[in-house]
């Protein structure tokens, strides 16, 4: 934990900004925590926890955050923005349901081979990409109504 403590310190810092216990809650909070999560979500964990931090405090922290390569936005999922830690993990992509909304991850090494390619060719420096695939779990393709399969009076 203290290693994402100290990229924030720094990180503040070098903006002249103030280093406090609420954003250090919140923080330990989005690393205790191993799932995409809304703002609410987080809110709510840290009131359970009986932090006094306003939602307000959690939507201006998670830009720094975001900005200092902690955290990233992952999707919106029903007009609420997710996120998750990234610092310390993999790079990753996401496969979503449309129907239930469960979130698999997924790593597949021949997209860094695409987006090598693809900066060369257009010149770009890449910071990084986001794939979200959507589509339809296994569990939710069983509970479709196929026309085609199903049978005629």
């Amino acid at each position: 934990m203290g290693s994402e403590l100290e990229i924030l310190r720094e990180y503040i810092a070098r903006r002249n900004m103030r280093y406090t216990p609420e954003r250090e809650s919140i923080v330990r909070e989005i690393f205790a925590r191993h799932d995409h999560f809304s703002v609410e979500d987080l809110y709510l964990a840290l009131r359970k926890k009986r932090r006094q931090i306003s939602r307000a405090s959690i939507y201006r922290t998670l830009p720094l955050l975001i900005d200092a390569g902690l955290v990233a936005q992952v999707f919106q999922d029903s007009g609420q923005t997710l996120y998750e830690h990234t610092y310390g993990h993999e790079h990753h992509c996401h496969l979503r349901c449309l129907r239930c909304g469960q979130v698999v991850e997924f790593s597949e090494p021949t997209l860094r081979g695409v987006e090598e390619r693809l900066a060369r060719e257009m010149g770009y420096l890449v910071d990084g990409h986001k794939l979200e695939v959507l589509g339809t779990c296994p569990a939710c393709q069983g509970q479709v109504t196929n026309p085609a399969k199903t049978p005629k009076a």
